[in-house]
């Protein structure tokens, strides 16, 4: 059972980090090939991911083995996995990384496949990434109050668990930048039982504008926390053409969330972030996994190893 007692932990960087770390991870599996092949140096630099947490997605049936497996990994090690729940009915509204539970009752049975998973063992859960934030922006493809009730009880479900940390996904700050267009949405699919919401995930928005606009959305939410992706904001947005914010919007080769270029890793993972109502930078998207097949990516999700390099040769630390 893993509670409070990793939180001072060190981790990659020398940042506070409680979270656990996959030793076999696509990045740690291609940074050994390479040192096999004599690519010292480009496995150097894929450690920079490897050495750091990262979050597990949960989006076929049947979670339940893998969230046994890897909150038990953690727990061994003293640490916390990273999960996202990601199989809401109508994923992602049609786009790359469609598909999901076939209906509501499907989802409520895998919510509660997912639960049971748990035991009493700690873990922070991101619930449904663009979920909330794309029934916002317009997307027709479901009934609003359907997938809020959803959410709601994933929330609801995931809490009744020992140990769980878990954040309702908001969007990032760039996609609805009014954040008061959210608050009702977000009340209406449990943020209030949450323990607050998460920001910028698979985005690139920095943590400058990520932490006021959960500044912002705090205040309408009664004072919620916040987690903010920080796996690939190193520089920022994609300020090219077509500089798209994701979720919603058409998805085309030349927006700028779909594997933009020149990007780099962010902040590692730490629970230091000098933000009373920021509990954590996390990441949440895996470096060097596609977003779609855009810019000559391959499919949502898929390792793609000369992405992965790029952002970590770009990166700070």
């Amino acid at each position: 059972m893993v509670g409070a007692c990793c939180a001072g932990a060190s981790g990659g960087g020398g940042a506070v980090s409680p979270f656990w770390v996959d030793p076999d991870s696509r990045a740690a599996q291609q940074a050994a090939a390479w040192r096999r092949e004599g690519r010292a140096a480009d496995a150097a630099l894929m450690d920079r991911i490897a050495s750091r947490a990262q979050a597990e997605w949960l989006n076929g049936p049947n979670p339940g083995p893998v969230v046994r497996a890897r909150t038990s990994a953690a727990a061994r090690a003293g640490r916390l996995a990273v999960l996202v729940a990601y199989y809401i009915p109508n994923r992602d509204c049609g786009q790359y990384s469609t598909g999901g539970a076939s209906g509501a009752a499907d989802y409520r049975a895998w919510v509660d496949q997912f639960a049971a998973a748990l035991g009493d063992r700690g873990a922070y859960i991101v619930v449904e990434p663009d979920a909330v934030s794309q029934v916002v922006a317009g997307c027709t493809r479901v009934v609003a109050a359907e997938r809020y009730g959803l959410l709601a009880y994933a929330v609801d479900r995931l809490k009744r668990q020992p140990h769980t940390h878990v954040y309702l996904d908001a969007g990032n700050s760039s996609w609805i930048p009014d954040a008061w267009r959210q608050v009702g949405a977000l009340k209406s699919s449990g943020v209030a039982r949450a323990d607050g919401f998460a920001l910028n995930v698979s985005n690139f928005q920095t943590d400058k504008a990520s932490s006021a606009y959960g500044d912002w959305l705090s205040k309408d939410l009664g004072g919620k926390h916040y987690v903010i992706d920080t796996s690939r904001n190193g520089n920022g947005p994609y300020a090219g053409a077509g500089g798209g914010s994701g979720g919603a919007a058409v998805a085309e080769a030349t927006d700028g969330w779909c594997n933009p270029p020149g990007r780099a890793l962010g902040a590692p993972p730490t629970t230091r972030t000098g933000n009373a109502l920021l509990d954590a930078y996390l990441w949440i998207k895996r470096p060097g996994e596609s977003d779609g097949t855009c810019r000559g990516g391959p499919s949502a999700g898929q390792w793609w190893p000369a992405y992965a390099l790029e952002l970590a040769r770009n990166a700070s630390e």
